[in-house]
Protein backbone atom coordinates (compact mmCIF):
# COMPACT_ATOMS: atom_id res chain seq x y z
CA UNK A 1 0.00 0.00 0.00
CA UNK A 2 1.12 3.56 -0.73
CA UNK A 3 0.04 6.84 0.83
CA UNK A 4 -1.47 9.33 -1.61
CA UNK A 5 0.20 12.71 -2.07
CA UNK A 6 -0.96 15.74 -4.08
CA UNK A 7 0.87 14.65 -7.21
CA UNK A 8 -0.69 11.20 -7.19
CA UNK A 9 -4.11 12.67 -6.42
CA UNK A 10 -3.88 14.87 -9.51
CA UNK A 11 -2.69 11.91 -11.58
CA UNK A 12 -5.75 9.92 -10.49
CA UNK A 13 -8.06 12.82 -11.32
CA UNK A 14 -6.54 13.04 -14.81
CA UNK A 15 -6.97 9.30 -15.35
CA UNK A 16 -10.59 9.53 -14.27
CA UNK A 17 -11.21 12.47 -16.58
CA UNK A 18 -9.65 10.52 -19.50
CA UNK A 19 -11.49 7.31 -18.49
CA UNK A 20 -8.21 5.40 -18.55
CA UNK A 21 -9.43 2.26 -16.81
CA UNK A 22 -6.28 0.14 -16.84
CA UNK A 23 -3.83 2.72 -15.52
CA UNK A 24 -6.36 3.92 -12.98
CA UNK A 25 -6.92 0.38 -11.75
CA UNK A 26 -3.17 -0.27 -11.46
CA UNK A 27 -2.70 2.87 -9.38
CA UNK A 28 -5.68 2.84 -7.00
CA UNK A 29 -5.35 -0.85 -6.11
CA UNK A 30 -2.07 0.07 -4.36
CA UNK A 31 -3.69 2.75 -2.18
CA UNK A 32 -5.11 2.68 1.32
CA UNK A 33 -8.92 2.54 1.60
CA UNK A 34 -8.97 5.72 3.71
CA UNK A 35 -7.12 7.69 0.99
CA UNK A 36 -9.48 6.36 -1.67
CA UNK A 37 -12.47 7.34 0.48
CA UNK A 38 -11.13 10.88 0.91
CA UNK A 39 -10.72 11.19 -2.84
CA UNK A 40 -14.19 9.76 -3.54
CA UNK A 41 -15.84 12.32 -1.27
CA UNK A 42 -14.54 15.14 -3.48
CA UNK A 43 -15.65 13.66 -6.83
CA UNK A 44 -18.91 14.32 -8.68
CA UNK A 45 -21.36 11.41 -8.78
CA UNK A 46 -20.47 10.15 -12.26
CA UNK A 47 -16.73 10.06 -11.51
CA UNK A 48 -17.36 8.42 -8.12
CA UNK A 49 -19.14 5.50 -9.77
CA UNK A 50 -16.45 5.20 -12.43
CA UNK A 51 -13.70 4.99 -9.82
CA UNK A 52 -15.61 2.49 -7.69
CA UNK A 53 -16.04 0.19 -10.66
CA UNK A 54 -12.26 0.01 -11.09
CA UNK A 55 -11.70 -1.24 -7.54
CA UNK A 56 -11.52 -4.89 -6.51
CA UNK A 57 -14.52 -5.93 -4.39
CA UNK A 58 -12.79 -6.00 -1.00
CA UNK A 59 -11.03 -2.65 -1.58
CA UNK A 60 -14.27 -1.04 -2.79
CA UNK A 61 -16.05 -2.29 0.34
CA UNK A 62 -13.31 -1.01 2.66
CA UNK A 63 -13.22 2.39 0.94
CA UNK A 64 -16.99 2.72 1.21
CA UNK A 65 -16.92 2.12 4.97
CA UNK A 66 -14.20 4.77 5.35
CA UNK A 67 -16.41 7.43 3.80
CA UNK A 68 -18.47 9.92 5.77
CA UNK A 69 -21.96 8.54 6.41
CA UNK A 70 -23.76 11.20 4.38
CA UNK A 71 -21.39 10.80 1.44
CA UNK A 72 -21.78 7.02 1.67
CA UNK A 73 -25.56 7.32 1.45
CA UNK A 74 -25.23 9.45 -1.66
CA UNK A 75 -23.12 6.74 -3.29
CA UNK A 76 -25.60 4.02 -2.36
CA UNK A 77 -28.49 6.07 -3.79
CA UNK A 78 -26.74 6.00 -7.16
CA UNK A 79 -26.58 2.20 -7.28
CA UNK A 80 -29.16 -0.52 -7.73
CA UNK A 81 -29.86 -2.99 -4.92
CA UNK A 82 -28.16 -5.75 -6.88
CA UNK A 83 -25.05 -3.65 -7.49
CA UNK A 84 -24.80 -2.73 -3.79
CA UNK A 85 -24.99 -6.42 -2.90
CA UNK A 86 -22.45 -7.54 -5.52
CA UNK A 87 -20.01 -4.62 -5.24
CA UNK A 88 -20.00 -4.11 -1.48
CA UNK A 89 -21.99 -6.40 0.83
CA UNK A 90 -20.65 -9.67 -0.59
CA UNK A 91 -17.06 -8.54 0.09
CA UNK A 92 -17.63 -7.20 3.60
CA UNK A 93 -17.22 -8.76 7.02
CA UNK A 94 -20.64 -9.36 8.50
CA UNK A 95 -20.32 -6.57 11.07
CA UNK A 96 -19.47 -3.99 8.40
CA UNK A 97 -22.30 -5.22 6.19
CA UNK A 98 -24.76 -4.94 9.08
CA UNK A 99 -23.51 -1.42 9.90
CA UNK A 100 -23.97 -0.42 6.27
CA UNK A 101 -27.50 -1.80 6.03
CA UNK A 102 -28.55 -0.24 9.34
CA UNK A 103 -28.18 3.15 7.67
CA UNK A 104 -30.95 2.19 5.22
CA UNK A 105 -34.66 1.59 5.69
CA UNK A 106 -35.99 -1.95 6.16
CA UNK A 107 -37.37 -2.32 2.63
CA UNK A 108 -33.99 -1.37 1.18
CA UNK A 109 -32.24 -3.82 3.52
CA UNK A 110 -34.44 -6.70 2.41
CA UNK A 111 -34.03 -5.83 -1.26
CA UNK A 112 -30.22 -5.77 -0.99
CA UNK A 113 -30.02 -9.00 1.04
CA UNK A 114 -32.19 -10.77 -1.51
CA UNK A 115 -29.33 -10.29 -4.02
CA UNK A 116 -26.63 -11.76 -1.75
CA UNK A 117 -25.87 -15.19 -3.24
CA UNK A 118 -24.22 -16.58 -0.09
CA UNK A 119 -27.26 -17.57 1.99
CA UNK A 120 -25.13 -18.24 5.07
CA UNK A 121 -23.61 -14.75 4.91
CA UNK A 122 -27.03 -13.16 4.37
CA UNK A 123 -28.41 -15.08 7.36
CA UNK A 124 -25.53 -13.93 9.58
CA UNK A 125 -26.10 -10.31 8.54
CA UNK A 126 -29.80 -10.64 9.37
CA UNK A 127 -28.83 -12.02 12.79
CA UNK A 128 -26.65 -8.96 13.44
CA UNK A 129 -29.32 -6.51 12.29
CA UNK A 130 -31.61 -7.52 15.14
CA UNK A 131 -29.19 -6.10 17.72
CA UNK A 132 -29.16 -2.49 18.84
CA UNK A 133 -26.14 -0.66 17.44
CA UNK A 134 -24.83 0.34 20.88
CA UNK A 135 -24.57 -3.23 22.21
CA UNK A 136 -21.93 -5.95 21.94
CA UNK A 137 -24.22 -7.79 19.51
CA UNK A 138 -24.38 -4.72 17.32
CA UNK A 139 -20.58 -4.42 17.17
CA UNK A 140 -19.56 -8.08 16.81
CA UNK A 141 -18.83 -10.02 13.65
CA UNK A 142 -19.63 -13.62 12.80
CA UNK A 143 -16.28 -14.48 11.18
CA UNK A 144 -14.19 -16.46 13.70
CA UNK A 145 -12.29 -19.71 14.11
CA UNK A 146 -14.42 -22.25 15.99
CA UNK A 147 -13.68 -25.89 16.85
CA UNK A 148 -15.43 -28.54 18.95
CA UNK A 149 -13.90 -29.61 22.28
CA UNK A 150 -14.29 -33.30 21.40
CA UNK A 151 -12.31 -33.16 18.17
CA UNK A 152 -8.86 -34.67 17.92
CA UNK A 153 -5.99 -32.43 16.90
CA UNK A 154 -5.75 -33.86 13.34
CA UNK A 155 -9.50 -33.30 12.88
CA UNK A 156 -9.16 -29.83 14.37
CA UNK A 157 -6.28 -28.93 12.04
CA UNK A 158 -8.24 -30.00 8.98
CA UNK A 159 -11.22 -27.86 9.98
CA UNK A 160 -9.00 -24.87 10.82
CA UNK A 161 -7.49 -24.93 7.34
CA UNK A 162 -10.96 -24.73 5.80
CA UNK A 163 -12.02 -21.86 8.04
CA UNK A 164 -8.77 -19.92 7.61
CA UNK A 165 -9.16 -19.85 3.83
CA UNK A 166 -12.29 -17.71 4.25
CA UNK A 167 -10.87 -15.24 6.80
CA UNK A 168 -8.66 -12.18 6.52
CA UNK A 169 -7.26 -12.32 10.07
CA UNK A 170 -7.04 -15.02 12.70
CA UNK A 171 -6.89 -13.78 16.30
CA UNK A 172 -7.94 -16.70 18.50
CA UNK A 173 -9.36 -20.19 18.12
CA UNK A 174 -12.56 -20.61 20.13
CA UNK A 175 -13.67 -23.96 21.51
CA UNK A 176 -17.34 -24.90 21.94
CA UNK A 177 -19.21 -27.96 23.15
CA UNK A 178 -21.88 -29.87 21.24
CA UNK A 179 -24.48 -27.23 22.18
CA UNK A 180 -22.28 -24.38 20.82
CA UNK A 181 -21.53 -23.08 24.32
CA UNK A 182 -18.13 -21.42 24.68
CA UNK A 183 -15.71 -23.61 26.65
CA UNK A 184 -12.40 -21.86 26.16
CA UNK A 185 -9.63 -20.84 23.79
CA UNK A 186 -7.20 -23.11 21.96
CA UNK A 187 -3.74 -21.45 21.99
CA UNK A 188 -1.83 -21.51 18.70
CA UNK A 189 1.19 -22.82 20.60
CA UNK A 190 -0.82 -25.87 21.69
CA UNK A 191 -1.87 -26.50 18.10
CA UNK A 192 1.79 -26.57 17.06
CA UNK A 193 3.14 -28.57 20.01
CA UNK A 194 0.33 -31.10 20.56
CA UNK A 195 -0.27 -32.66 17.13
CA UNK A 196 -1.59 -36.01 18.38
CA UNK A 197 -3.88 -35.07 21.30
CA UNK A 198 -7.07 -37.17 21.22
CA UNK A 199 -9.45 -34.44 22.40
CA UNK A 200 -8.54 -30.77 22.35
CA UNK A 201 -10.62 -30.06 25.46
CA UNK A 202 -7.66 -31.37 27.47
CA UNK A 203 -5.37 -28.54 26.33
CA UNK A 204 -7.65 -25.50 26.05
CA UNK A 205 -7.57 -22.39 28.24
CA UNK A 206 -10.80 -22.31 30.22
CA UNK A 207 -12.82 -19.29 31.42
CA UNK A 208 -11.68 -16.74 28.81
CA UNK A 209 -12.71 -13.11 28.99
CA UNK A 210 -16.08 -12.83 27.26
CA UNK A 211 -18.87 -10.37 26.63
CA UNK A 212 -22.62 -10.89 26.52
CA UNK A 213 -24.61 -9.90 23.47
CA UNK A 214 -26.58 -7.21 25.33
CA UNK A 215 -23.57 -5.56 27.00
CA UNK A 216 -23.38 -1.84 26.26
CA UNK A 217 -20.75 -0.18 24.09
CA UNK A 218 -19.21 1.31 27.23
CA UNK A 219 -18.85 -2.17 28.78
CA UNK A 220 -17.23 -3.44 25.59
CA UNK A 221 -14.70 -0.60 25.56
CA UNK A 222 -13.93 -1.12 29.27
CA UNK A 223 -13.24 -4.83 28.67
CA UNK A 224 -10.73 -4.13 25.89
CA UNK A 225 -9.02 -1.38 27.88
CA UNK A 226 -8.77 -3.52 31.00
CA UNK A 227 -7.55 -6.80 29.48
CA UNK A 228 -5.51 -5.51 26.48
CA UNK A 229 -6.93 -8.11 24.11
CA UNK A 230 -7.19 -7.90 20.33
CA UNK A 231 -10.48 -9.85 20.24
CA UNK A 232 -13.14 -10.90 22.75
CA UNK A 233 -15.84 -13.55 22.13
CA UNK A 234 -19.53 -12.73 22.59
CA UNK A 235 -22.04 -15.19 24.05
CA UNK A 236 -25.81 -15.22 24.43
CA UNK A 237 -27.81 -15.62 27.64
CA UNK A 238 -27.08 -19.36 27.87
CA UNK A 239 -23.42 -19.15 26.99
CA UNK A 240 -23.53 -20.03 23.30
CA UNK A 241 -20.84 -18.43 21.14
CA UNK A 242 -22.56 -15.96 18.80
CA UNK A 243 -19.73 -13.74 17.57
CA UNK A 244 -16.48 -11.95 18.26
CA UNK A 245 -15.51 -8.29 18.66
CA UNK A 246 -12.11 -7.23 17.34
CA UNK A 247 -9.97 -4.34 18.47
CA UNK A 248 -10.30 -2.40 15.20
CA UNK A 249 -14.05 -2.15 15.75
CA UNK A 250 -13.54 -1.07 19.36
CA UNK A 251 -11.18 1.73 18.29
CA UNK A 252 -14.02 3.13 16.18
CA UNK A 253 -16.44 2.84 19.10
CA UNK A 254 -13.96 4.54 21.45
CA UNK A 255 -13.64 7.43 19.04
CA UNK A 256 -17.43 7.71 18.76
CA UNK A 257 -17.83 7.68 22.56
CA UNK A 258 -15.17 10.35 23.04
CA UNK A 259 -16.75 12.51 20.34
CA UNK A 260 -20.14 12.11 22.00
CA UNK A 261 -18.78 13.06 25.45
CA UNK A 262 -16.91 16.03 23.99
CA UNK A 263 -20.03 17.30 22.25
CA UNK A 264 -22.13 16.87 25.40
CA UNK A 265 -19.52 18.83 27.35
CA UNK A 266 -19.58 21.52 24.66
CA UNK A 267 -23.34 21.99 24.91
CA UNK A 268 -24.54 19.87 21.98
CA UNK A 269 -27.55 17.70 22.76
CA UNK A 270 -26.90 15.19 19.95
CA UNK A 271 -24.13 13.93 17.70
CA UNK A 272 -23.59 16.38 14.83
CA UNK A 273 -20.92 17.10 12.24
CA UNK A 274 -20.10 20.17 10.16
CA UNK A 275 -21.64 18.47 7.12
CA UNK A 276 -25.04 18.00 8.81
CA UNK A 277 -28.03 20.08 7.77
CA UNK A 278 -28.79 23.48 9.29
CA UNK A 279 -31.96 22.08 10.88
CA UNK A 280 -30.11 19.23 12.59
CA UNK A 281 -27.39 21.55 13.88
CA UNK A 282 -29.96 24.01 15.24
CA UNK A 283 -31.72 21.12 17.01
CA UNK A 284 -28.44 20.10 18.62
CA UNK A 285 -27.38 23.58 19.74
CA UNK A 286 -30.59 25.39 20.64
CA UNK A 287 -31.66 23.44 23.78
CA UNK A 288 -28.54 24.35 25.74
CA UNK A 289 -28.61 27.92 24.44
CA UNK A 290 -32.18 28.26 25.69
CA UNK A 291 -31.17 26.80 29.05
CA UNK A 292 -28.32 29.32 29.21
CA UNK A 293 -30.77 32.11 28.45
CA UNK A 294 -33.06 30.95 31.25
CA UNK A 295 -30.03 30.88 33.56
CA UNK A 296 -29.18 34.45 32.58
CA UNK A 297 -32.73 35.62 33.28
CA UNK A 298 -32.69 33.94 36.70
CA UNK A 299 -29.33 35.58 37.42
CA UNK A 300 -30.75 39.00 36.61
CA UNK A 301 -33.70 38.28 38.91
CA UNK A 302 -31.32 37.43 41.75
CA UNK A 303 -29.29 40.60 41.21
CA UNK A 304 -32.44 42.71 40.96
CA UNK A 305 -33.21 42.00 44.62
CA UNK A 306 -30.07 43.75 45.82
CA UNK A 307 -30.37 47.26 44.38
CA UNK A 308 -29.71 48.79 47.80
CA UNK A 309 -26.41 46.94 48.16
CA UNK A 310 -25.20 48.00 44.70
CA UNK A 311 -26.20 51.61 45.35
CA UNK A 312 -24.32 51.72 48.65
CA UNK A 313 -21.29 49.62 47.68
CA UNK A 314 -20.86 49.83 43.85
CA UNK A 315 -17.55 47.93 44.00
CA UNK A 316 -19.52 44.75 44.81
CA UNK A 317 -20.64 44.55 41.15
CA UNK A 318 -17.03 44.31 39.97
CA UNK A 319 -16.76 40.75 41.27
CA UNK A 320 -19.98 39.32 39.81
CA UNK A 321 -18.21 37.81 36.74
CA UNK A 322 -15.51 36.42 39.03
CA UNK A 323 -18.01 34.45 41.14
CA UNK A 324 -19.80 32.92 38.16
CA UNK A 325 -16.65 32.17 36.20
CA UNK A 326 -14.79 30.63 39.14
CA UNK A 327 -17.75 28.46 40.14
CA UNK A 328 -18.17 27.22 36.57
CA UNK A 329 -14.46 26.44 36.16
CA UNK A 330 -14.21 24.59 39.47
CA UNK A 331 -17.32 22.55 38.71
CA UNK A 332 -16.03 21.68 35.23
CA UNK A 333 -12.68 20.54 36.63
CA UNK A 334 -14.16 18.22 39.25
CA UNK A 335 -16.89 16.83 36.98
CA UNK A 336 -14.40 16.18 34.15
CA UNK A 337 -12.25 14.03 36.46
CA UNK A 338 -15.25 12.04 37.72
CA UNK A 339 -16.67 11.51 34.23
CA UNK A 340 -13.24 10.35 33.05
CA UNK A 341 -13.01 7.79 35.89
CA UNK A 342 -16.57 6.59 35.28
CA UNK A 343 -15.89 6.21 31.56
CA UNK A 344 -12.76 4.17 32.28
CA UNK A 345 -14.63 1.99 34.78
CA UNK A 346 -12.03 2.70 37.46
CA UNK A 347 -14.40 4.30 39.98
CA UNK A 348 -15.77 1.65 42.32
CA UNK A 349 -18.55 2.14 44.88
CA UNK A 350 -16.23 1.60 47.83
CA UNK A 351 -14.03 4.50 46.65
CA UNK A 352 -16.77 7.13 46.57
CA UNK A 353 -16.45 8.11 50.25
CA UNK A 354 -12.69 8.51 49.93
CA UNK A 355 -13.17 10.44 46.70
CA UNK A 356 -15.60 12.91 48.29
CA UNK A 357 -13.19 13.46 51.20
CA UNK A 358 -10.35 14.17 48.77
CA UNK A 359 -12.47 16.58 46.73
CA UNK A 360 -13.49 18.38 49.92
CA UNK A 361 -9.83 18.78 50.93
CA UNK A 362 -8.94 20.07 47.46
CA UNK A 363 -11.84 22.54 47.56
CA UNK A 364 -10.82 23.85 50.99
CA UNK A 365 -7.22 24.40 49.90
CA UNK A 366 -8.08 25.99 46.54
CA UNK A 367 -10.81 28.13 48.08
CA UNK A 368 -8.50 29.26 50.88
CA UNK A 369 -5.75 30.29 48.47
CA UNK A 370 -8.13 32.23 46.19
CA UNK A 371 -9.83 33.83 49.19
CA UNK A 372 -6.50 35.02 50.62
CA UNK A 373 -5.34 36.47 47.27
CA UNK A 374 -8.59 38.41 46.84
CA UNK A 375 -8.43 39.69 50.43
CA UNK A 376 -4.93 41.10 49.85
CA UNK A 377 -6.01 42.67 46.54
CA UNK A 378 -9.07 44.34 48.08
CA UNK A 379 -7.11 45.48 51.13
CA UNK A 380 -4.67 47.50 49.01
CA UNK A 381 -6.91 48.67 46.15
CA UNK A 382 -10.50 48.99 47.40
CA UNK A 383 -10.08 49.37 51.18
CA UNK A 384 -13.75 48.59 51.80
CA UNK A 385 -14.47 46.16 54.63
CA UNK A 386 -17.76 44.92 53.12
CA UNK A 387 -16.11 44.14 49.78
CA UNK A 388 -13.03 42.64 51.43
CA UNK A 389 -15.09 40.31 53.61
CA UNK A 390 -17.88 39.42 51.20
CA UNK A 391 -15.63 38.63 48.22
CA UNK A 392 -13.18 36.54 50.23
CA UNK A 393 -15.86 34.59 52.12
CA UNK A 394 -18.02 34.14 49.00
CA UNK A 395 -15.22 32.85 46.79
CA UNK A 396 -14.33 30.29 49.46
CA UNK A 397 -17.92 29.06 49.77
CA UNK A 398 -18.47 29.09 45.99
CA UNK A 399 -15.34 26.98 45.36
CA UNK A 400 -16.36 24.57 48.11
CA UNK A 401 -19.87 24.15 46.76
CA UNK A 402 -18.90 24.03 43.06
CA UNK A 403 -16.26 21.36 43.69
CA UNK A 404 -18.68 19.09 45.54
CA UNK A 405 -21.53 19.83 43.10
CA UNK A 406 -19.31 18.92 40.14
CA UNK A 407 -18.42 15.65 41.89
CA UNK A 408 -21.85 14.58 43.10
CA UNK A 409 -23.90 15.35 39.97
CA UNK A 410 -22.09 12.95 37.56
CA UNK A 411 -22.11 10.27 40.27
CA UNK A 412 -25.86 10.76 40.67
CA UNK A 413 -26.50 10.61 36.92
CA UNK A 414 -24.42 7.45 36.66
CA UNK A 415 -26.44 5.90 39.49
CA UNK A 416 -29.63 6.73 37.58
CA UNK A 417 -28.19 5.00 34.48
CA UNK A 418 -27.87 8.32 32.65
CA UNK A 419 -24.80 9.49 30.75
CA UNK A 420 -22.59 11.28 33.34
CA UNK A 421 -21.04 13.35 30.54
CA UNK A 422 -24.24 15.41 30.64
CA UNK A 423 -22.99 16.76 33.98
CA UNK A 424 -20.13 18.59 32.28
CA UNK A 425 -20.22 21.69 30.15
CA UNK A 426 -23.17 24.08 30.15
CA UNK A 427 -25.18 22.31 32.86
CA UNK A 428 -22.45 22.64 35.49
CA UNK A 429 -21.52 26.14 34.35
CA UNK A 430 -25.08 27.48 34.45
CA UNK A 431 -25.98 25.87 37.78
CA UNK A 432 -22.79 26.99 39.48
CA UNK A 433 -23.23 30.48 38.07
CA UNK A 434 -26.72 30.72 39.55
CA UNK A 435 -25.84 29.23 42.91
CA UNK A 436 -22.57 31.17 43.09
CA UNK A 437 -24.43 34.42 42.48
CA UNK A 438 -27.01 33.51 45.14
CA UNK A 439 -24.24 32.78 47.65
CA UNK A 440 -22.31 35.96 46.83
CA UNK A 441 -25.28 38.29 47.07
CA UNK A 442 -26.64 36.78 50.28
CA UNK A 443 -23.26 36.94 52.02
CA UNK A 444 -22.76 40.49 50.76
CA UNK A 445 -26.24 41.54 51.90
CA UNK A 446 -25.71 40.01 55.35
CA UNK A 447 -22.35 41.80 55.78
CA UNK A 448 -23.76 45.05 54.43
CA UNK A 449 -26.59 44.90 56.98
CA UNK A 450 -24.13 44.08 59.79
CA UNK A 451 -21.57 46.77 58.99
CA UNK A 452 -24.19 49.34 58.09
CA UNK A 453 -22.85 50.00 54.63
CA UNK A 454 -19.27 50.81 55.69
Amino acid sequence: MIEMDKKEEQQILDLIANRDEQQLKDLVTQMYPADIAELLEELPAEDTLFLYRQLPGSLAADALMEMDEDERKEVLNLLSDEEIADTFVTHMDTDDAADLLQELDEDKQEAILSHVDDIEQAGEIIDLLRYEHDTAGGIMRKEMMVVNENWSMPQCMEELRKQASEMDEVYYIYVVDDEERLQGILPIKKVLTSPNVSKIKHIIVHDPVMLHENDTTEEVVHAFERYDLVAIPVVDSIGRLVGVITVDDVVDEMRDLHEKDYQLASGLSQDVESSDTVTRQIGARLPWLMLGMVGGVLNSMILGNYDTVFASVPAVSLFIPLMGGTGGNVGMQSSAIIVQDLAAGSLKTERIGKLLSKELAIAIMNGGILSFILFIYNYFFLKNIVVMASVSISIFVVVLFANLFGTVVPLGLNKLKMDPARATGPFITIMNDLIGMFIYMNITNALFSYFGGM
